[in-house]
Parts: C-alpha cells; sequence; structure tokens
C-alpha cells in the first residue's frame, strides 16, 4: 500500500477483519497473490476506523465472529456510512445455519462464504461481487 492513506492504487483494495492471525495469514496470501492490494484489521472496530478515515477499499472481507464489534454489526454500521452504502461486503465464518446467513443479507451482505474455504473460491467470490459493484447501477437514496 501507499505511503498516503488517501492515495488510489491500481489495483482494487481489499479491506478484511478477522480476529484469528493464521485467517488472516490465508486471506492477504490468497489476495495479494491475485493482484488485490490488502489493509489488514483484527476486529471490526479497527475495520470501521479505517473504513471512516476515507482510504480507498473497494470491498470488505469479514468475519462474523470477533470481540467487540462483531461481522454483522459491522455491516450495519458500514451500510449506515454514506459513502460506504454500496461497498461490496464478504463474510466468512464457519456458520452455515440458515438464520445467520439470512441475517447477514438483511444487513446487507454481498455474499457468504463459510469456513474452511478454499482460495480459489475466495478469489472467485470477490471477483464476483467486485464485478457486481461495477455493473449494477445504483439505487436512488431514500
Amino acid at each position: 500500500m501507499s505511503d498516503d492513506p488517501n492515495a488510489r492504487v491500481d489495483q482494487p483494495v481489499v479491506l478484511f477483519a478477522d480476529d484469528a492471525p493464521s485467517v488472516r495469514f490465508l486471506v492477504r496470501t490468497a489476495l495479494e497473490s491475485a493482484g488485490f492490494a490488502t489493509i489488514e484489521t483484527c476486529d471490526g472496530q479497527q475495520a470501521l476506523e479505517v473504513l471512516a478515515s476515507g482510504r480507498q477499499v473497494d470491498i470488505l472481507v469479514t468475519d462474523l465472529h470477533m470481540p467487540g464489534i462483531d461481522g454483522l454489526e459491522l455491516v450495519r454500521r458500514t451500510r449506515a456510512l454514506a459513502e460506504r452504502r454500496y461497498l461490496p461486503i464478504v463474510m466468512l465464518t464457519t456458520e452455515s445455519q440458515n438464520n445467520p446467513v439470512q441475517e447477514g443479507l438483511k444487513a446487507g451482505l454481498t455474499a457468504w462464504i463459510v469456513k474452511p474455504f478454499k482460495s480459489e473460491t475466495l478469489l472467485k467470490v470477490v471477483g464476483k461481487a467486485l464485478g457486481k459493484r461495477a455493473n449494477a447501477a445504483r439505487p436512488a437514496a431514500p
């Protein structure tokens, strides 16, 4: 990443939040090897700080279960930021039951990936979510 936190970079920037260092390593390695720039945080609060700072973020990837601000609350707060309203958000979690998935979709998730996951799956979902953002017409603001 650039030393200037407000500088635009050529490749898409993925902000990801997960409290597990091993998962952060796997996500970072997969994304950077595919040409993405990354910003790594260990919880929802840090991710919100990055989002509120105005730094370039093209997609958010977050864990569901984190201390403090969990993934669902991070999604809700991200959607409340006017400048981040349409940011694609992907949830990584061990949860595969229907209720948490429905809560996430209601909160504004773009996609959901169940752990453990393959790097190829992460890259495919992130690429698809970024493509939807680029091709989708923005709904009118309320």
